[in-house]
């Protein structure tokens, strides 16, 4: 496997990016979901939501990484469409992707707004604080806690077209879409 992108490949940076981006945010989809559900007595009623914040944070901290792979993929080639990839696909490809990129910074930032409502710094594990750098905006708990719920069902939502699209290509195409991701130009059997 290659360190940079090929107009046939991605590199190993894009590669472990995408992937630990991709199990970073369903992993905090799913535990989102799941303490929203917690009663007051439930032992992890207040453990979940510090594990969240903690968890987010520090993805936060790796999205702004990925603005660096984006300064990666303007100085390396990115792989070019396959010939069967109509017009659309491609158009939807880059919108989708797009999205990918702008949904998780808003979705985090909504997060940290909710966190820091009431002044006080967002704890990641104990290990350092964030600031509360923006406070005081009316209702800013509810309305970035309604927003931050709505920016990441329409993640999720993007996340499946594009995964969607994906297997659309790897079962139905049988072309290497989704095995360049993986690491393998092979073309499919």
């Amino acid at each position: 496997m290659q360190w940079r992108n090929t107009t046939d490949a991605w590199g190993l940076p894009a590669i472990l990016l995408h992937w630990l981006v991709a199990l970073g945010l369903f992993g905090l989809f799913g535990l989102g979901l799941w303490m929203t559900g917690l009663d007051y007595y439930h032992p992890w009623y207040r453990r979940a939501p510090d594990l969240h914040r903690s968890i987010g944070s520090l993805l936060f901290l790796l999205v702004l990484l990925v603005l660096l792979r984006l300064g990666w993929r303007l100085l390396n080639p990115t792989p070019t469409a396959l010939p069967n990839h109509l017009p659309w696909e491609q158009l939807a490809a880059r919108l989708v992707h797009r999205l990918l990129y702008l949904l998780p910074l808003l979705v985090m930032v909504s997060g940290y707004l909710i966190s820091t409502a009431d002044g006080r710094a967002v704890s990641v594990f104990d290990w350092f604080e964030l600031p509360a750098l923006l406070t005081g905006l009316e209702q800013q708990e509810e309305v970035m806690g309604r927003l931050h719920k709505l920016l990441a069902w329409g993640l999720i939502g993007t996340a499946a077209v594009h995964t969607s699209g994906a297997l659309k290509h790897h079962f139905f195409d049988h072309d290497i879409t989704l095995t360049r991701i993986l690491g393998s130009t092979k073309e499919q059997p």
